[in-house]
């Protein structure tokens, strides 16, 4: 994943903490969400684009083009962060061949069918199943809101 330098997982895509906090401190220059539903609504689109920082440019895109996208190498010489909804996301990258970086869940709401496994962290079992894969594949998975939060292995909460 060349010009990528972080990976989030997190139900609300760009917003306050990512636009102050982490991409200030990552000095980022593109924020990526990859996210079917967000890509293919105009308006929505339009929305997540807006909360992203002044000079920070974003790319909000299906799972197919961004997929293909990291893969010609289009994010080289840049510093990227990477925002997912879900690890089942990121399972389907490992399968197509995407050498992910560490993973970073800052919020996973808790909604109907889940477990809360951490203030922020609620997981389904498709959900729980998909970390456990990305554990099993050697990728650190962290459980971390903010960038002053210590960086605990999100294992410790299972």
């Amino acid at each position: 994943m060349k010009g990528f330098v972080h990976i989030r997982i997190d139900d609300r895509l760009i917003h306050g903490q990512v636009a102050t906090r982490w991409s200030t401190g990552l000095r980022v220059n593109r924020i990526m969400v990859i996210d079917d539903a967000v890509a293919s609504n105009p308006t929505e689109k339009s929305i997540v684009a807006m909360a992203a920082p002044a000079g920070v440019r974003t790319s909000i895109l299906g799972f197919d083009k961004a997929v293909a996208n990291i893969k010609n190498g289009n994010y080289d010489g840049q510093r990227v962060m990477l925002i997912v909804k879900s690890p089942v996301t990121l399972v389907k990258m490992m399968e197509e061949g995407v050498e992910l970086l560490p993973v970073n869940i800052g919020n996973m709401s808790n909604r109907p069918g889940t477990t809360q496994y951490k203030k922020s962290v609620s997981m389904t079992a498709e959900e729980k199943e998909a970390v456990d894969t990305l554990l099993k594949a050697g990728i650190r998975v962290t459980a971390q809101m903010v960038p002053d939060d210590p960086e605990t292995g999100i294992e410790s909460f299972f």
